[in-house]
């Protein structure tokens, strides 16, 4: 296998230092892009929109406007945190019984690329309203956007690893009856590492939101553009359904693990299940362990598995159903999931507690300016280039959100007409529960890896006192819940030694060791921007000579880079 094949990890970077402000991304032009918003005037919001839109156009894949964002941000001055949902909802005339007369049920789900699988497109919405709501006011969206607009017409070349997903996923956009998914290939085949690549028409998309804000998304040509395509292809999404899209400004959930409190957004995300592996994890004495050796992954697995399980039974739109968020938070009912944990032997099965007897490629992306704010952000597609339906005209892919709804009309998250799904995107903070300074903003994207990825680099820091580079760089593993047979599958970076995968199997572990190369975006890609340096040992909060430092890294799994100033 060529060495370009097998993705070498053999430098090393050290982390970012700076004091004015700092941007990390997966995509150097999207980090520098919004590094200059920040340079203009502009702040962490403002930097994590111009991103957004960069990253759009550079890694069209993973993210886009046709998809979802959520972010968390962080008020400097007030030392506040706030929260928006950009999901988007169910279209109106979508029902189990319509799927149902098709041949769809919950042990036959809808393929990946089934047009009844795009919800509502939030990623506009939750934009402008990141703008409006948390913005400096000192830029308009134009200018905010504009980096984006002149990158999509002048082209860009397209970096190595970007490259090598575009082409293990091209196919979806050269299906035959997929109209338009050559505006997002050159001369129909994915571009090569190194080629230039344009999109004029995504620049006339963001010209078009720029000038009419939420209007010129969700009503008129865009609008109608994304309905034809819908229906073209056997859905029933409709204008009306794009018109009454709203983001929804949300109160973050939080959980204090030692020195941290770390915040999530709550319900319809999974941010939830991260806080509870946290909540068990008190409970061990994690220093006593080495870093990923057999018992700290054995824990952490075991911690997660019983996360999941809640999460997976609970976690659904509160908007539509009751979600026991304080009751799955409580630390008694963690303490009781804990007990559950045999450090001998892996659990095979997936139960969900009693909470109330207690007492899914993507992008992300983060900001921090010179006032002190910080803005978490994370915008997906859903699975690579969702559904692969690009809309005539637009430039960008439409997601496949809806696949994670459940088809059991029991459920929880069962599907109803207007309703958001199990959502997997979560940016993550991390504040003093002293004083509500800014510790950390934080992020890790990959479908069901996102709460486990927020854990290990979190503790890495924390318990483990590494710097964020050194953090994102350690090795991690990933579990997955395979459905068809309802058994975990644990996989191991490639750095997790050999004698702690053969101890893991003996403990009852469905066990893949090592993973290397190109699949190690199985462990996602993160950003860490941290304020000080708390994660050493003697620092248990910031220290006065050191509080206005801010240090960064960037994930070695992407392309991307943290760079301040």
């Amino acid at each position: 296998m060529p060495w370009t094949e097998m993705l070498q990890f053999s430098s090393r970077r050290s982390p970012i230092v700076c004091t004015r402000g700092c941007t990390a991304s997966s995509q150097p032009l999207a980090t520098n892009a919004g590094l200059d918003i920040l340079k203009k005037g502009g702040n962490a919001a403002d930097a994590a929109v111009a991103m957004a839109a960069v990253l759009n156009l550079t890694e069209p894949f993973s993210t886009g406007i046709g998809g979802d964002c959520n972010c968390l941000f962080y008020h400097g001055p007030t030392k506040k945190v706030y929260g928006l949902n950009g999901s988007g909802r169910s279209p109106q005339l979508l029902t189990l019984d319509l799927l149902k007369k098709e041949g769809f049920v919950e042990t036959n789900p809808l393929p990946l690329s089934h047009a009844n699988l795009v919800t509502v497109p939030g990623a506009a919405a939750g934009w402008c309203d990141t703008v409006h709501l948390f913005g400096s006011k000192k830029l308009s969206l134009g200018e905010i956007l504009q980096p984006a607009i002149e990158l999509a017409e002048r082209g860009f070349p397209v970096s190595e690893i970007t490259a090598f997903h575009w082409n293990r996923e091209a196919n979806i956009l050269q299906r035959p009856g997929n109209q338009h998914g050559k505006d997002l290939l050159l001369q129909g085949q994915s571009p090569k590492s190194g080629q230039i690549f344009k999109n004029p028409l995504l620049a006339q998309t963001f010209k078009e939101l720029a000038q009419s804000g939420k209007r010129g998304f969700y009503e008129g040509r865009i609008a109608k553009a994304i309905v034809e395509t819908i229906q073209r292809n056997g859905g029933v999404m409709s204008l009306g359904d794009l018109k009454e899209h709203t983001s929804t400004e949300v109160a973050p959930i939080f959980t204090d693990y030692k020195s941290l409190r770390i915040w999530e957004l709550p319900p319809n995300g999974q941010g939830i299940t991260a806080l509870m592996v946290l909540n068990m994890l008190e409970n061990f004495n994690i220093k006593e362990m080495d870093h990923n050796s057999a018992d700290y992954v054995h824990l952490l697995a075991e911690a997660v598995k019983l996360s999941f399980a809640d999460s997976f039974q609970f976690c659904a739109d509160p908007a539509r159903v009751l979600v026991p968020v304080e009751e799955l938070l409580a630390k008694n009912y963690s303490k009781q999931r804990s007990e559950l944990i045999n450090m001998q032997r892996a659990n095979s099965k997936s139960i969900h507690g009693n909470p109330s007897g207690a007492g899914g490629d993507t992008v992300y992306f983060t900001a921090v300016d010179a006032e002190g704010s910080a803005c978490s952000f994370i915008n997906s597609n859903s699975t690579n280039f969702g559904t692969g339906l690009v809309p005539e005209g637009c430039g960008f892919a439409l997601q496949n959100r809806g696949a994670h709804f459940s088809l059991n009309p029991e459920h929880p998250n069962c599907l109803v007409p207007g309703k958001r799904p199990y959502h997997t995107i979560i940016p993550g903070l991390a504040t003093s529960p002293v004083t509500g300074e800014l510790l950390c903003s934080f992020g890790v994207m990959g479908g069901f890896m996102q709460p486990q990825g927020h854990v290990q680099v979190l503790l890495n820091m924390l318990e483990f006192g590494m710097n964020p580079q050194e953090a994102l760089d350690a090795p991690r593993f990933c579990l997955e819940y395979e459905k068809s047979g309802g058994t975990w599958k644990l996989s191991l970076e490639e750095g997790i030694s050999e004698p702690a995968a053969q101890r893991l199997i003996a403990r009852g572990h469905n066990v893949h060791w090592p993973v290397r190369g190109h699949e190690r975006s199985l462990f996602g890609r993160g950003q860490i921007i941290t304020k000080g340096t708390w994660w050493e040992s003697q620092h248990a909060l910031i220290a006065e000579d050191d509080q206005e430092v801010l240090w960064a890294g960037s994930d070695p799994r992407s392309d991307g880079c943290a760079i301040g100033y």
